[in-house]
């Protein structure tokens, strides 16, 4: 048996060395599909299509978001460039500026290394490698904690799912207990409004007119199949939750399965009791599509 995940959930792991430190954390909010965003630094660009695939292990659907940093304590792997051709445009435009106006040439070899990309650090190429395992062990870590997460979340969802399910199974059987006697007082009341139209005449009322008009009714008002089909429904949810796994798509579709019996059994209902109670099973029925939407 397979647990129940909640799209919304966050993961982190963070590894420290003498030499490094990485953290890697995961996050994530409701989505139809899996729509994954790996923020991380530039020299790590060849690794992210390893990467996702691992991430993909771990999550099937939902908007997640991943975010990597990176401390490099040894500073390996560096190097100092100077832009030649950046620092001449400064000298052009400084030397420019003190002839126009007036104004003394000072400017230092020292004051000039200063100025925006004049010179810059840059890796020589071959983190990737040097530290692809440490980003697998980060992004594996997070994630797994991240799976945690979620099936924390999903086993709230998962007893609150069923709960609204359990109540839902005892509007139905009240719908199904309490129906018959909404067609005998149908009858009681036709048969009471024809003795007050007859009165003391002489004329009898037609027994089978009065059993067809029963019967139209009772057929109107019928709602069998809709209890029947909605039992059908919140078993097969009882079941997709209890066995687990990824079944958010397949719950989302008997919730809306079962509004639509439940809307038809409210345009039906030509009593107060059973009105009162369909309009409590759809109100329940909304709450579970809305919570059905966070589970992947």
């Amino acid at each position: 048996m397979a647990a129940i995940r909640s799209m919304t959930g966050f993961g982190r792991s963070e590894i420290i060395t003498d030499d490094y430190r990485v953290l890697v954390e995961i996050k994530s909010v409701n989505h139809r599909y899996l729509d994954l965003s790996i923020k991380m630094p530039r020299k790590f660009n060849a690794l992210e299509a390893k990467l996702r695939t691992l991430l993909k292990k771990y999550i099937e659907r939902g908007k997640t978001d991943v975010f990597v940093s990176f401390d490099d304590f040894t500073e390996k792997g560096k190097r100092l460039i100077y832009n030649k051709e950046i620092a001449a445009e400064y000298v052009k435009y400084i030397r420019e500026m003190s002839e126009s106006f007036e104004l003394r040439d000072d400017v230092s070899a020292v004051a000039l290394a200063r100025f925006p990309d004049v010179l810059m650090s840059e890796d020589m190429g071959d983190d990737e490698e040097r530290y692809k395992d440490i980003l697998e062990k980060a992004f594996t870590e997070a994630a797994e904690n991240f799976v945690k997460d979620r099936e924390r979340e999903g086993e709230h969802l998962k007893a609150d799912l069923l709960d609204k399910l359990g109540d839902m199974e005892g509007y139905v059987r009240d719908i199904v207990e309490f129906s018959p006697s909404v067609v005998d007082d149908y009858r009681e009341r036709l048969y009471a409004k024809i003795r007050e139209i007859l009165g003391n005449s002489d004329i009898t009322a037609d027994e089978g007119r009065v059993v067809t008009e029963v019967a139209v009714y009772a057929d109107k008002i019928c709602t069998d199949e809709e209890m029947v089909r909605l039992k059908t429904h919140i078993a097969s949810m009882k079941a997709k939750l209890i066995a687990g796994g990824s079944c958010g798509r397949e719950l989302d579709f008997l919730a809306q399965e079962m509004n639509r019996e439940a809307n038809t059994t409210l345009s039906k209902a030509n009593n107060l009791k059973i009105a009162d109670t369909a309009i409590a099973l759809k109100t329940d029925i909304e709450k579970i599509r809305e919570q059905v939407q966070n589970i992947e």
